[in-house]
């Protein structure tokens, strides 16, 4: 997983509520098991008219919004499904970092283990945030994972709260396989241990 330290990107305002996760990877996407190859897909019922073709009036497909790894957007971001292709698709986009006021909770943990920063704000900050970035669309704001800060290009700071162990698994670029190879040399010890001592677990 690639580490996630600071991020200075301009970003997409997505001002939409209860975005489920077939919205962001629609079903019929899901039979890859691979995390490479959604970014195209994603948003698709939104990007793509009946033929199949890019609307060129909708965000994500405006040349401005191209390349950025920032979205905020509305409360329960991430509802629905528990697809952990939403994030990939996401991820495979290019966003590393969302804002929003909530999300659902699968999508929520799903977002640290593959990358991705999910900050949640108040209400209040999120709407000023999504005004921001809606009048002056080239606005960049810095992500700060270390020192949990929002620095927009103004110099306005905006703290954030975020569990210290999913930070040091961000920060340290670790998703569950290599939290589970930091303990390499345990697992070794206890397997030869246990094959001296219960040898007919072994055969």
């Amino acid at each position: 997983m690639k580490k996630f330290t600071i991020l200075d990107s301009a970003v997409i305002p997505f001002p939409m509520i209860n975005v489920d996760t077939d919205m962001i990877i629609p079903k019929q996407f899901l039979k890859t098991i691979k995390r490479t190859g959604l970014g195209k897909s994603l948003f698709y019922d939104l990007r793509y008219d009946e033929k199949g073709k890019l609307k060129k009036d909708f965000l994500l497909n405006k040349k401005v919004y191209k390349k950025r790894q920032i979205l905020i957007t509305g409360e329960n971001f991430g509802c629905g499904s528990s697809r952990e292709h939403a994030p990939w698709a996401l991820l495979d986009f290019g966003i590393r970092c969302i804002i929003a006021p909530s999300y659902a909770d699968i999508f929520y943990n799903n977002c640290f283990k593959n990358g991705i920063l999910p900050i949640k704000l108040s209400n209040k900050e999120t709407d000023a945030l999504l005004q921001k970035t809606t009048n002056d669309p080239g606005i960049k704001f810095k992500i700060d994972l270390k020192s949990q800060s929002i620095r927009i290009e103004n110099n306005e700071i905006i703290k954030f709260e975020v569990d210290q162990f999913r930070k040091h698994c961000l920060l340290n670029g670790l998703d569950d396989i290599a939290l589970t190879m930091e303990k390499v040399l345990q697992i070794d010890k206890f397997e030869r241990s246990q094959k001296k001592n219960q040898p007919w677990l072994w055969n």
